[in-house]
Parts: C-alpha cells; structure tokens; sequence
C-alpha cells in the first residue's frame, strides 16, 4: 500500500503541473466569457428592440427579458458543454468519440421522442411571434396565471393562489394574453327602470374622468372609463357597460375603485342598484 501511494502522489503532482493550470484556465475562462456573453446578449438585445414598438416601456422590457432569459440559457448550455469536453480531454478521455456518440444519441432522441422535438419547435414559434412573454398575465387550457419563467421546451405558469404549473410548449394549442399591449375596463351594472339614463351616463364619465385625472389611479389608466351602451333589458334591472383602456394588469384594480367611486355616487344621486326580492304570504285559518 505504501508503494503504491508513493507513486501515486508523483503522479498526481506530474498530472497537476502539467493540466491542473490548464483546467483551472478552462474553468476561469468558461466562466468570464459566459458572463461576457451575458452581457453581450443583454446590450444586443436593447438594441434590436426598436423603441416606441410597443404600448408601453414595461411591456418593450417584458419583450426583452424573455429574449435576453432564453437566449442566455442557450448559449450558457453550450459554452459549459464545450468546457466540459476539454476538462475530460485533460483527464486522458478521448472526446471524439463522446462527440460522435452524442450525435447518434441526438438522432435516436429525435426519432424517440417526438414529443420533445414538438415542445422545441413550438416554443421558438412562441417566442419569435411574441405570443406572450415573462411576466404576462395567461390562460392555457383551464390554467390562468403569470408567466414566471419560460424556456424553449416548458412554460412556468404561477396561479394567483401560488400553485405554479409547467406546461410543455408543444401541448400549448391556445394561450389567452390576458395582459398584451393593454387591458380593459369592462363594468356591467344593473340600475333600475325608472334611472334618468342621460344623467347616469353624465355621471359614469365624470367619475371616470376624475379616475383618470387622480394621482394615484391615472398613471394606470390609458383610456378613461366611459359609460358605452345599455346592454340588456334584465327582470328587475336594465344592465349598463362601462369601458375604458388600462396598462396591462391593472384592469382589476381600476375596476374595484370604479365601482367604489360609483357606489357613493349613486347613493347621494339616489340611483338604485336593484336586487332580486322574494314577498311571502302567509295565510291563517
């Protein structure tokens, strides 16, 4: 044992000054360089996305995160690989052989697994036609939530309870962007019979307006909510539509404050919100 040790240890210290420094450079270099690429990517990406395409610059971001996330884990995947077979060739593996060996593996993948050469394709189809980026608010199949992360293959969807689901991009047949470009205002209230309609509409714009105008809720709002039309004639109410354009997202938060607003109006102008009522009558002998 002791024989074997003491030319063991000549070895090892033979093997370390001849490709220890070699590995060392092969891990130090991956690293700058992949952290250079990253750099790269981000300042390209800026620059390819032409400004004032898009509604807004939290929507040019979104657009750009998602190029700059998916681009950066595939050329990451490729620099680390490539680091991986010269680290193996200082070791004595021969590497030509694992290139080829991939390369039959690929194959046989790609006739094996369709499924996952469909996730791929489908994925860069997503991708190049902006369907819906990192951030997005999204609907697929009976699954809504964010998109907190996408890579070519599967899409990260958070639910708003926190249940996160990965969806494959290739079993992706419709996606509803609840939150591309800009999101709407989109009240329905039902008022009585007997409402004066042009003073409600009168008064559903000016409350929209001064949601507009107010400090904390303009910022959010593109087009201020507007009374659009009488909808339906109801049993016991005549339902009213409000619309208005907002940022992405916000449709929720406009929508609570609207309704808010108007309740309190309604109440000092005296218009009624009616509700279903049920009359007993009881008989005695």
């Amino acid at each position: 044992m002791e024989d074997y040790f003491e030319t063991l240890v000549p070895d090892i210290q033979l093997w370390l000054q001849e490709h220890g420094l070699i590995v060392l450079g092969i891990i130090a270099g991956t690293w700058i360089l992949s952290k250079f690429m990253n750099s790269l990517i981000v300042r390209i990406t800026r620059k390819m996305i032409p400004r004032g395409s898009f509604v807004s610059d939290a929507e040019e971001k979104k657009r750009e995160d998602t190029l700059i996330k998916i681009s950066q884990n595939f050329f990451g995947i490729f620099i680390w690989v490539a680091a991986a077979l010269g680290i193996l060739h200082q070791f004595g593996v021969p590497v030509a052989p694992l290139i080829t060996g991939a390369g039959i593996i690929g194959v046989a993948i790609g006739f094996g697994s369709q499924s996952l050469v469909k996730d791929i394709i489908t994925g860069l189809f997503i991708i190049a036609e902006n369907q819906f980026r990192i951030g997005d608010f999204i609907c697929v199949d009976t699954y809504c939530g964010t998109v907190e992360d996408m890579t070519l293959r599967v899409t990260k969807l958070r639910q708003i309870d926190g249940t996160i689901h990965y969806i494959p991009n290739g079993e992706i047949k419709v996606a509803s962007n609840k939150s591309k470009d800009y999101s709407k205002v989109d009240l329905k209230i039902g008022v009585g019979y007997h409402t004066d309609f042009d003073k409600l509409e009168e008064i559903v714009n000016q409350v929209g307006q001064e949601l507009a105008e107010d400090e904390e809720f303009g910022i959010h709002i593109i087009e201020a909510p507007h009374f659009l039309r009488i909808d339906d004639f109801g049993d016991y109410s005549i339902q009213v539509h409000i619309s208005g354009k907002v940022y992405p997202k916000t449709q929720y938060l406009i929508n609570g404050e609207m309704r808010r607003r108007l309740k309190k109006i309604f109440d000092d102008y005296g218009i009624e919100i009616p509700y279903p009522t049920r009359v007993v009558h009881t008989t005695t002998d």
